[in-house]
């Protein structure tokens, strides 16, 4: 059951997606549209999830589950998966692959395999200010706190 992302309270789980590339406008009004009737769907146990998503900067995908009303499990996490992996083909882009660092350079949104990214830091193209996308936030209230920081307030802080 699809209910609105700011509607969701604090503890709910997320999960975010990160694409390659940045999606074209018609590209994420298609995936509003499946996401939608995902998450309209999605289910654990043959019990309705109460679920949103969002689409930020036209590059994220995150989906996010109220554990109170009924918790993901297993097969309910799979097929959330599944879904994205079926975004991943029908877009020709990479949603999955967590060694791939996102970050702002001014107001672009950079993505760089995780080694470019180490050898940016070494050459001080980023800094510990640059703000980077932290997507191992686990629920909303981390989302809504600490997913757009400074990547010294994040684990990116290590390369530096």
């Amino acid at each position: 059951m699809y209910i609105p992302f700011e509607n969701l309270p604090g503890e709910s789980r997320v999960w975010i997606y990160q694409s390659n590339r940045k999606f074209s406008e018609e590209e994420i009004s298609e995936i509003e549209t499946d996401l939608k009737a995902f998450v309209e769907e999605w289910a654990a146990h043959g019990t309705s999830l109460e679920a949103s998503y969002l689409l930020k900067y036209n590059r994220f995908i995150i989906l996010a589950v109220n554990q109170e009303v009924q918790a993901a499990t297993g097969c309910s996490i799979d097929s959330s998966v599944e879904f994205i992996q079926g975004l991943e083909k029908k877009y020709d882009v990479d949603l999955l692959d967590k060694m791939n660092v996102t970050f702002k350079l001014g107001e672009h949104i950079a993505h760089k395999p995780l080694i470019d990214f180490k050898k940016m830091v070494k050459d001080k193209a980023v800094t510990g200010n640059t703000i980077v996308f932290n997507n191992l936030v686990t629920n909303v209230e981390e989302f809504n706190e600490a997913w757009e920081v400074p990547a010294a307030d994040s684990w990116h802080s290590r390369f530096f």
